[in-house]
């Protein structure tokens, strides 16, 4: 018979944090139990405790036995290797119960109602979805020609739309005209040379098949939401693929498991929602958090549908030639990345800005960069930031974290004080611009986002001394796949 454990381990984590289920892992594979309290579903004041009881501590995991604070995932694992002093903790944990100062579960009835993996599309069909299968079923669409030895798919004259409306719907050309003009208003259809809706022989082609190419153009025939409404529903479904298809330690993902399971299937269908929602009235908050989510998704479906680039060519194709439709435009890997959350910045090999005048999407482009996203973009790499899903809500709470989690591991930032050097992630050599223009600059950010000791009072000195200097880490582009 097992022992019982009388104490209470608490573990504060995040969903796809690789820190925090390797922690978790390791205390299972002890034979311990703990109460996992995922942060992502509480409101931002329970992470606002949990810095407080952690004495400032804003990264995860952080891990406690009874009122004793272990910290995150390092210090438990370097306290494990401790074996005398483990064997003291476990025995602590095993036979003493939690007193009043041991941390307390926050009350499960604030957590979020995270049901979005109920996996059946139970939605209200829309009206112009309707409209465009039934214009389908009639050969009204069709394929038309466009240009001189230039053939549109799907496409269908203005003329003939609207003579079909007045057959079949019995509305006046006025009314057709307005129909025609909602279509092209809600992305249904387009043309590229105007925006205007006209009863002559101008082509309409519908953006799923313009945009053909693209990983979400299946057609989506229910009613579209709101921006922060479709984002959060497709955030909801990505939890849930994670909590299924991530491993325990947090760093792989079984993409095979995850391409056959009826969650992708549903994610698939979902992502055809991006083609329609409206995202020029939303909060900065509500972008950021928009964009994240849809590139670390982008970057799962693609990698099921293309598999992981393995040579700098691939890898440039992946980012340049991966298109979601968001909005009735296509958007690239790269497009989200320097031409949305970088406001509009060159990326790596970029010999110019992703959105050059005139194009509509530069609209959409932060007015600066926000160098915090860089700890919330995963790329498909080992060397990437972990997977994890961001809300508007408390976005700046989730980045921040983001960011202690991420400079947590010697991999991505290491200090020497003896020789004066800052060892860090390549990603700091990429996009350097957003972190700093000298190496003093971007230690300084660096002292913002690091857990107090002894890494952050070694750099805190060399910064006070103004000798700091970089060197980088070369980035591991092994992929994150489940093998």
């Amino acid at each position: 018979m097992p022992e019982v454990q009388k104490g209470q381990i608490i573990v504060y984590s995040i969903i796809g944090c690789p820190h925090c289920m390797r922690a978790k892992n390791s205390l299972r594979q002890e034979g311990l139990q703990y109460v996992d309290v995922s942060l992502d579903m509480f409101p931002p004041e329970i992470q606002q405790q949990v810095t407080k009881l952690s004495e400032g501590k804003t990264s995860v995991p952080q891990i406690f036995f009874n009122e004793k604070h272990i910290g995150g995932n390092q210090e438990l694992q370097d306290l494990i290797k401790n074996t005398s002093k483990w064997e003291e903790m476990k025995k602590f944990v095993k036979s003493t119960a939690p007193g009043d100062d041991s941390p307390k579960p926050p009350d499960a009835s604030l957590a979020k109602n995270e049901e979005a993996a109920n996996l059946v599309l139970n939605c209200e069909a829309d009206e112009y979805a309707l409209l465009i299968s039934q214009m389908k079923n009639d050969s009204i669409i069709s394929n038309k020609f466009s240009g001189l030895f230039k053939k549109a798919k799907q496409g269908f004259t203005g003329k003939d739309f609207v003579k079909w409306m007045k057959t079949t719907k019995e509305v006046d050309e006025a009314k057709a005209l307005e129909i025609g003009q909602a279509l092209l208003d809600q992305h249904f259809s387009q043309n590229s040379s105007q925006q205007q809706f006209k009863n002559d022989s101008t082509v309409y082609t519908l953006i799923e098949d313009t945009f053909s190419h693209a990983l979400n153009s299946s057609t989506y025939e229910c009613a579209v939401g709101s921006a922060t409404e479709v984002g959060e529903e497709l955030r909801k479904l990505i939890l849930k693929l994670f909590a299924v298809f991530l491993s325990p330690d947090g760093m792989s993902v079984d993409y095979k498991g995850m391409a056959k399971s009826k969650e992708f299937e549903v994610y698939e269908k979902l992502s055809a929602e991006l083609q329609r929602v409206d995202v020029t009235n939303i909060s900065r908050d509500e972008k950021v958090a928009f964009f994240i989510n849809i590139y670390n998704a982008m970057v799962i479906h693609a990698t099921i549908k293309k598999g992981h680039p393995t040579w700098l060519w691939a890898r440039y194709k992946f980012f340049y030639q991966t298109f979601y439709i968001i909005a009735g435009e296509l958007y690239s890997l790269q497009d989200i990345e320097n031409g949305i959350l970088r406001g509009n910045k060159k990326g790596v090999g970029m010999i110019r800005v992703p959105f050059q005048p005139g194009d509509p999407r530069k609209q959409l482009a932060l007015e600066a960069a926000e160098p915090l996203v860089h700890f919330a973009l995963n790329c498909g790499a080992k060397s990437c930031p972990p997977i994890k899903t961001f809300s508007p809500n408390g976005l700046k709470d989730q980045l921040t974290t983001a960011a202690f989690s991420f400079l947590e591991s010697d991999e991505n930032c290491a200090v020497d004080a003896k020789s004066g050097t800052v060892t860090l992630s390549e990603i700091f050599k990429w996009y350097r611009s957003d972190f700093g223009t000298t190496d003093l600059e971007v230690a300084q950010f660096l002292l913002m986002y690091l857990n107090d000791g002894s890494k952050k009072a070694d750099l805190q000195k060399l910064v006070n001394n103004k000798k700091v200097k970089l060197k980088y880490t070369p980035y591991d582009w092994g992929h994150n796949g489940k093998d």
